[in-house]
């Protein structure tokens, strides 16, 4: 299944004819089958607070197409009982720092999540002050940050999704879907896994590490970078590699240069000498920030790596460098600040994640 499913995405819609498929959404928060639009309108009601266009209209007419997320809250967006693949999720809100609001994923009852990543950054999105388009194909963010991701999710038993709002402003409108169809899954799939980390890098050290700790096996498909540049002159050198199944000091895989992996050559610089945004279907540049040269400039980069997956059997470690050019014609280690997403799937269980900082520490420059 999974031969075909990786070679042929378009070849195998034939044989998906009749496999029941629910959504979840603020409409039908259960998924279940002719459960949605049920509401009548009661904007006096805390959960239909957005329902007062509908009142003439009545039951049936976009009566609770939102849900709002309260500063210090956490809301269940979908718990769905398995087996079953989640196959697309959407989601947006008018808060204006989506690095207050964190989604977990929670596969067949583990206590610990297997996705935990601020929502702007699972997106491709991880700098909330320059809201962008992504245009790839498991990540597409539209006008204006409207977050689609179609990363294939299985679960055997159960699949929890949660959103918190860890800010001190209530997210009054959350507006999500999460499409999914319920069917039997492989003995040998294994399970999407999102990972955040941020660091300023060191010049002792200028090292960020993208992911770590990871045991099992599994197969890396992504990477995600908010990367500022926190001095002039170019940032971009620093190779990205990748550490496999008991690497010591030197990794199996190493690339160029971080430009190089994220689709770019001799820099990302376009006519006139700054940097120019890309979109591709694995890989791009979406956002390219200079602002007007007095303060650090913002980048995001994504490479998916859907057809040329990273497998590993024991264990994977992923890091990238931050180093520019001297003016002697030497390496300039960097103090950086970098954020990052890790996407990779792995047999369960995982082991745990590095704690997630407080929301003043995400949103530092």
């Amino acid at each position: 299944m999974f031969a075909a499913f990786g070679s042929n995405l378009l070849g195998m819609l034939p044989f998906g004819a009749g496999v029941p498929t629910r959504q979840v959404s603020a409409e039908n928060p259960t998924g279940e089958k002719g459960g949605a639009c049920k509401w009548n309108p009661n904007p006096a009601a805390p959960n239909l607070k957005h329902s007062g266009p509908a009142t003439e209209l009545g039951r049936g007419w976009k009566v609770r197409p939102f849900i709002p997320v309260s500063a210090g809250r956490t809301v269940t967006l979908a718990d769905i009982k398995g087996p079953g693949c989640i196959n697309e999720l959407f989601i947006t809100s008018n808060i204006a720092a989506y690095r207050a609001l964190i989604l977990r994923f929670y596969w067949d009852d583990e206590t610990a999540p297997s996705v935990e990543v601020p929502v702007g950054d699972f997106f491709a999105m991880g700098h909330d002050g320059s809201p962008h388009l992504v245009q790839s194909l498991p990540v597409m963010v539209g006008p204006h940050r409207a977050c689609n991701a179609y990363w294939q999710m299985p679960f055997r038993e159960r699949a929890r999704i949660t959103i918190q709002n860890e800010g001190e402003i209530d997210a009054d409108v959350v507006a999500y879907r999460v499409l999914y169809k319920l069917h039997e899954v492989p003995d040998d799939a294994a399970y999407f896994h999102a990972q955040w980390r941020r660091a300023v890098t060191r010049k002792e050290r200028p090292e960020h590490v993208i992911l770590d700790g990871v045991r099992g096996r599994g197969l890396y498909v992504g990477t995600y970078l908010a990367w500022t540049a926190r001095s002039p002159g170019w940032w971009g050198e620093g190779e990205v590699k990748f550490y496999l199944d008991g690497d010591g000091e030197f990794p199996t895989m190493a690339d160029n240069g971080t430009e190089d992996y994220f689709g770019g050559a001799w820099g990302f610089a376009a006519e006139g000498g700054r940097e120019q945004p890309f979109n591709s279907a694995f890989l791009g540049l979406p956002l390219a920030d200079q602002g007007d040269g007095s303060g650090p400039r913002r980048f995001g980069l994504y490479r998916w790596h859907i057809l040329d997956s990273i497998g590993f059997e024991r264990d994977i470690r992923v890091t990238v460098q931050a180093l520019g050019w001297k003016s002697s014609g030497k390496f300039l280690p960097l103090t950086d600040g970098v954020a990052s997403v890790a996407y990779w799937y792995q047999a369960e269980p995982h082991t745990a994640f590095p704690a997630l900082p407080k929301l003043d520490e995400r949103c530092s420059p």
